[in-house]
């Protein structure tokens, strides 16, 4: 096996359930150190953060990703046990293998063959954290956040998410819709079914509004993304009995929007409909990230030249998907291209990534850093 994979391998072997990192941070930390790099470990509560840079001046090329995943369900639903990083037919098997291990495999090895023989004209930057497949509160937020009052700000970021959809590099994201939450409760008043006139039914209360939000264009997109959309998640109402009018009712909703809106103007747009039906309600929100994108610009150049280079195939860009860390990185400025493995597999029993897919991915990385930084 190459290099890529053996240390992908080694990688999906540790069971990094979030927020645990289950030393992946060290390993990857070993392998830069001996390259030059300057290792920070930052912790914030329960996450374990990896901040490495190597050279002293000019632009810095950021890889970005996480090391923990998503919990692997029932071992015995798997063909090979989850964590065993078993190798069949061409694949690399194991939760992690394609979101992300393989991605950061790729990313450290490619810095290892530049490095062996190049010196980069700018700097070069790892930022990897535990907590990105959960809350995302302790992980590369509040990584950002510590970079700035060390007055460290990034320039370029490849995040390794898995972007590909039928051969490495056949798609990149160069941008993300953002995420916002709405936790609903519709009060009413509790009532014998008998006897309607003494009780307030919340269910027919909120129905209506419910729809009217559900019916609402929100913009039409634009080139880069699609029209930001509203989905009712859960409605939750009744006691468990068939007699008895509820005194709630709970709703989760999530609208995925794009830059064509902003969070505050969708609160206010679903309060005022909310007031006009009458309701007694309150209403939690929780922001998971702002939309963000990279359309143009030397990153998105010299990311399509190196797959082109490597692959010679064209790349597409697409905002599809859900959130990713690059909601954090993009604000202050930084250019965001995603890119990483194929991900059919991903969050599935018997996840896998192709073994000639890691060397193709870490060649494209190589590529970038050259591109960019020579």
């Amino acid at each position: 096996m190459s290099a890529t994979s053996d240390l992908t391998r080694q990688l999906i072997e540790l069971e990094s359930v979030t927020p645990n990192d289950r030393g992946c941070q060290e390993v990857l930390a070993s392998r830069l150190q001996a390259l030059g790099f300057n290792i920070q470990h930052l912790a914030f509560e329960d996450v374990k953060n990896l901040w490495a840079t190597y050279g002293g001046s000019g632009p810095i090329l950021v890889f970005a990703g996480h090391t923990d995943v998503v919990p692997a369900g029932l071992a015995s639903d798997w063909t090979y046990p989850p964590f065993s990083a078993t190798e069949h037919d061409g694949y690399l098997y194991g939760r992690g293998a394609a979101d992300m291990k393989g991605s950061l495999a790729a990313m450290v090895t490619a810095c290892e063959r530049h490095l062996e023989y190049t010196q980069p004209s700018g700097r070069l930057g790892f930022l990897i954290t535990s907590d990105e497949e959960g809350i995302a509160e302790n992980g590369t937020a509040k990584v950002i956040e510590e970079l700035n009052r060390q007055d460290e700000h990034i320039d370029y970021c490849i995040v390794g998410e898995p972007s590909s959809s039928t051969y490495i590099g056949d798609v990149v994201k160069i941008g993300r819709r953002g995420s916002l939450n709405g936790m609903l409760r519709i009060n009413g008043i509790q009532g014998h079914i008998a006897y309607p006139q003494l009780a307030k039914n919340p269910i027919h209360k909120g129905v209506p509004a419910m729809h009217e939000l559900c019916q609402i264009k929100w913009d039409q997109g634009n080139e880069a993304f699609p029209p930001s959309s509203f989905q009712i998640a859960s409605i939750d109402a009744g006691s468990g009995a068939n007699n008895i009018i509820p005194d709630s009712m709970s709703v989760e909703f999530n609208i995925r929007f794009s830059t064509e809106i902003d969070a505050e103007s969708i609160q206010k747009r679903i309060q005022a409909v909310l007031d006009s039906h009458d309701l007694n309600y309150e209403l939690n929100w929780q922001l998971s990230g702002n939309p963000f994108l990279t359309s143009h610009g030397k990153l998105l150049d010299v990311v399509c030249q190196s797959i082109q280079s490597v692959t010679g195939r064209q790349t597409s860009t697409s905002t599809t998907g859900g959130t990713s860390d690059g909601r954090f990185i993009a604000p202050a400025g930084a250019e965001v291209i995603e890119l990483g493995p194929c991900n059919a597999t991903i969050h599935k029993v018997n996840e896998c990534v192709a073994i000639a897919d890691l060397d193709t991915l870490s060649s494209i990385y190589q590529a970038i850093i050259e591109k960019l930084l020579t």
